[in-house]
């Protein structure tokens, strides 16, 4: 576990370069491993080749011979040039027929043929020196007893070859590592270059500079995505620091006005004394600047809690259209002032919070009564599909311009001065706070408008997503 942590911290460049090497090193050795080792197996195959060579001059000089001491002057003749060759015959007494110069009884080893064998290859062993050795029979043309034959081969030579060929080899292998080592190092180190420029201009992106954005174009393929996504997420960073900008800044505009007016006033009535009811009266007005501000501080509370993503605090399945008859009762005394006049139609189902969903029919309604000429009307028009109930509400008057309504739903905007109504108190947010209703209960709000009508739809899930 303390060594997967060690792992863990360590650069990425360093951590490359060391899988790299690791790598790079284990084909490196097991490329000289199996080359050492196919060598050996080489020499070892060379001199079986060879004893047998030998086995079969000897047992041709032994079918030739006419007896124990021609046997022994023939083998002499052919084996006496052999160097590092060393040769034993017995016969079936153990009596020696002929024993090379410098043959060692210890030579024969104690692996003697089993039953049934004619040759045994293998390997001897005396004071540090290394043989191949061959045992076999042989039939002999004066005598009807087979002879007992030892054949050893020294391999010296190729020990000393070996030995050279792996102090090389350690030396290569060695070297190849060191510069895999480099090379890995270079390698990770250009291929984590485009990382590195991200970085920096990561590092350049602050508040009062948003605008950097990642080079898409300067780095590879598989980088690309990454960068991309980056450029994405800094667009919407952007964005929503300038919408808080904005917010910001209208937040401040909106609270000078009721502020600035609390504060004329109350300097105007401690300018000069006046009569209770004159007291009264500024009272009254401040009182109102107070409703104002504090509805504006509740509005933004409630926009703050929905973009948390706060859970409907009240889940119920209720009748759309009878609370939206009960709001059409209670905006009746304003439409018959207007000679406006008022409908539902159709009907449908909403799994949701009851009080959220007159609050956004609610702030509609009052956007359609605030714009509706005299003598228009309004109506509310409810869908109910098996995946969700749609509530659409619909007035007469003048066209949104299409600019224009993408925008409708934003923290403080007001439409162009063309609908600004000289009466209105709204402070901006209903519609930001119906667009917060509907997404709150994982649906949409969208608004349309032409050839003298507007139409703001909500749409409501049956399965209330989860935020």
């Amino acid at each position: 576990m303390a060594l997967r942590i060690r792992w863990g911290r360590l650069p990425l460049t360093r951590r490359l370069t060391l899988l790299f090497t690791a790598v790079a090193a284990s084909v490196v050795l097991g490329l000289g491993a199996l080359f050492l080792v196919e060598t050996e197996r080489h020499f070892v195959e060379l001199d079986r080749m060879a004893l047998q060579d030998k086995q079969h001059l000897i047992e041709e000089i032994l079918r030739n011979a006419n007896s124990a001491d021609d046997a022994h002057r023939r083998l002499g003749e052919a084996l006496s040039y052999h160097h590092d060759l060393y040769a034993q015959v017995q016969d079936g007494q153990g009596a020696v027929v002929f024993q090379s110069r410098g043959f060692i009884p210890t030579m024969r080893g104690d692996k003697p043929l089993s039953a049934g064998e004619n040759k045994v290859f293998g390997v001897w062993r005396h004071d540090g020196a290394r043989f191949h050795t061959l045992v076999f029979k042989a039939a002999p043309a004066y005598s009807s007893t087979p002879l007992m034959v030892w054949i050893a081969a020294d391999t010296d030579h190729h020990t000393q070859f070996l030995d050279r060929l792996r102090r090389s080899l350690t030396l290569y292998v060695l070297a190849a590592i060191a510069i895999c080592g480099l090379l890995s190092w270079f390698a990770a180190r250009q291929g984590l270059a485009p990382l590195r420029d991200m970085k920096s201009r990561a590092a350049k992106v602050t508040g009062q500079k948003l605008g950097e954005r990642m080079p898409v174009q300067a780095v590879p393929v598989e980088m690309a995505d990454l960068a991309q996504e980056l450029n994405r997420m800094l667009d919407r960073l952007q964005e929503d620091f300038q919408r808080l900008t904005d917010f910001a800044s209208d937040l401040a505009h909106e609270l000078r006005t009721p502020i600035s007016n609390l504060l004329t006033q109350t300097q105007v009535a401690l300018a000069t004394k006046r009569d209770a009811a004159t007291y009264r009266d500024i009272l009254a007005s401040n009182a109102e600047e107070f409703q104002r501000l504090a509805r504006m501080v509740s509005d933004m509370l409630f926009l703050a809690k929905t973009e948390r993503g706060v859970d409907l605090p009240h889940k119920e399945r209720f009748s759309a259209r009878q609370d939206a008859l009960a709001l059409l009762e209670f905006y009746e005394a304003v439409a018959e002032e207007k000679r406006i006049r008022l409908r539902v139609e159709g009907a449908g189902e909403i799994e949701g919070d009851r009080l959220m969903f007159r609050r956004a029919v609610s702030n509609l309604l009052s956007n359609a009564l605030r714009y509706t000429p005299e003598a228009g009307d309004i109506t509310i028009r409810i869908t109910g599909t098996a995946q969700a109930t749609t509530v659409a509400v619909e007035n007469t008057g003048a066209d949104i311009d299409a600019k224009v309504l993408p925008r409708l739903f934003d923290r403080f905007y007001r439409a162009d001065a063309s609908r600004a109504h000289p009466d209105t108190d709204g402070s901006g947010l209903g519609l930001a706070i119906t667009r917060a209703i509907a997404e709150a209960h994982g649906g949409r709000v969208t608004a349309s408008s032409g050839q003298g009508r507007t139409c703001f739809t909500l749409v409501f899930p049956h399965r209330v997503a989860k935020p």
